[in-house]
C-alpha cells in the first residue's frame, strides 16, 4: 500500500508539472509533422523532459517510455516497472488553441496496470486511479455511467491521423451515428477516457491508438466500474492499444457484436 501511495503521488506531481509547461508554451511553439497530419510541438518534448526528470528522480531503477522518444529507454533497464507518458495528448487541438489537450502518465509492472494520472491543464482538471482504489477527479470519486441503451448513450470516436475511407475506425462510427443519442470527436483519446470514467460520456472506440495514448486511461475505466476489451472484443492487450470502452457490461456487449458485425464485412 505504501508503494501504491508513492506512486499515485508522483505520478499527480508529475502530470501536473507537466500541464504548467504545456500552458507556458501555449501561443509561442513552432509545429511539425512526424507523419501527413500527426503534429508535434517545442511543449510535448518540454513536457516529457519535465514528466521523465519527476518520475526518474523518484524512482530511477524504474523504466520511462514516452510519445517523443526513440523507444529504447524502456528498453535499457531491466526493471519490472515501466512508466508510460504522452507529454501532449491533443497537439492538434493545442496547436489551434483548443482547450482540450492533456498529460498523460500511467505505471505499470509486468503487464499490470498500477496507477495513473490525467491532467487537464485548461480546466485545471486531473483524473487519478490505483487498481482496487478506485478512480478520482481532483480528490473525488468518479463512476461510469449506467446507461445501457444505445439511443440514450453519447459516444467518443477515435481516428487515426489523415484517416481514410474503408478504417475500421470510420466505418464503425457510420454505423454508431444513427444509433447513439450523439457522437463525439474530441482529439485526445486519453480524456475521451476518462471522461467515460466521469460518466461524461458512455463509451468510446479507436483502433488507432498508442500505449501512451491510452494506457492511464484505461485504469481509470476499469477502476470506475466500466469495461474495456480489445477491438475484436477479446482481452486488451496495452502493447496493441486498439480497444472498444464503455460504461458497463451490457453496454459494452451492443458496441462488441456491431463491431464484429463491421469485420465480417469487410
Amino acid at each position: 500500500m505504501k508503494d501504491i501511495n508513492e506512486y499515485l503521488r508522483i505520478c499527480e506531481t508529475a502530470v501536473r508539472a507537466g500541464g504548467e509547461v504545456i500552458q507556458s508554451w501555449l501561443g509561442r511553439t513552432e509545429t511539425r509533422e512526424k507523419a501527413p497530419a500527426d503534429l508535434v510541438t517545442e511543449a510535448d518534448f518540454a513536457a516529457q523532459e519535465t514528466v521523465r526528470r519527476i518520475v526518474l528522480e523518484a524512482f530511477p531503477d524504474h523504466a520511462l517510455l514516452g510519445e517523443e522518444s526513440d523507444g529504447q529507454s524502456a528498453a535499457i533497464t531491466t526493471s519490472s516497472h515501466r512508466w508510460i507518458v504522452d507529454p501532449l495528448d491533443g497537439t492538434t487541438n493545442f496547436v489551434h488553441g483548443v482547450p482540450h489537450y492533456c498529460v498523460s502518465l500511467a505505471l505499470e509492472r509486468e503487464g499490470e496496470l498500477l496507477v495513473g494520472a490525467v491532467f487537464d491543464p485548461s480546466l485545471d482538471e486531473c483524473f487519478t486511479a490505483a487498481a482496487g482504489r478506485g478512480a478520482r477527479l481532483n480528490g473525488s470519486e468518479i463512476h461510469a455511467s449506467a446507461v445501457a441503451d444505445l439511443s440514450k448513450a453519447l459516444a467518443a470516436a477515435g481516428f487515426p491521423p489523415g484517416v481514410k475511407r474503408g478504417s475500421p475506425d470510420l466505418d464503425l462510427f457510420l454505423e454508431m451515428v444513427p444509433r447513439c443519442q450523439a457522437i463525439r470527436r474530441t482529439g485526445s483519446a486519453a480524456l475521451n477516457l476518462c471522461y467515460v470514467a466521469a460518466g461524461r460520456f458512455d463509451m468510446f472506440w479507436s483502433y488507432s491508438t498508442h500505449v501512451w495514448d491510452v494506457a492511464a486511461g484505461v485504469l481509470m475505466i476499469r477502476e470506475a466500474g466500466g469495461c474495456v476489451s480489445a477491438a475484436d472484443g477479446g482481452p486488451f492487450r496495452l502493447d496493441e492499444a486498439h480497444f472498444l470502452a464503455a460504461a458497463n457490461p451490457t453496454l459494452h456487449e451492443k458496441l462488441r457484436r456491431i463491431a464484429a458485425n463491421i469485420a465480417t464485412r469487410q
